[in-house]
């Protein structure tokens, strides 16, 4: 069984979520929903939406200091490095990014 999820049900299920509403901002879960529909066309399969996981797999982080704090990986010294281990999604309208845990 596959519901389809538009943006504004996406953005509204972490908002409302008395336990996920503060893991991504506005921008970050706009960001994520296009990634994932990205993904989907690209892949040529459906994602199931599963907010809970979302929230563990992925982190957001406002700046790459802010990164380097939660990971002590020498060999990472820029966010382009960076990519050479997960994936990183850029925000729309925002500094920062997400990445996928690793």
């Amino acid at each position: 069984m596959i519901e389809t999820v538009t943006r504004t049900r996406f953005i509204n299920w972490f908002r409302q979520s008395d336990t996920y509403k503060d893991n991504f901002s506005f921008f970050a879960q706009a960001s994520l929903y296009d990634y994932f529909e990205e993904l989907e066309e690209d892949t040529g399969e459906k994602i199931e939406f599963d907010p809970v996981a979302i929230c563990c797999e992925y982190t957001e982080y406002s700046n790459f200091e802010e990164f380097k704090k939660d990971y002590n990986h020498e060999e990472i010294t820029d966010l382009e490095t960076l990519r050479n281990f997960t994936t990183v999604i850029e925000i729309n309208s925002k500094e920062g990014f997400i990445i996928q845990q690793f």
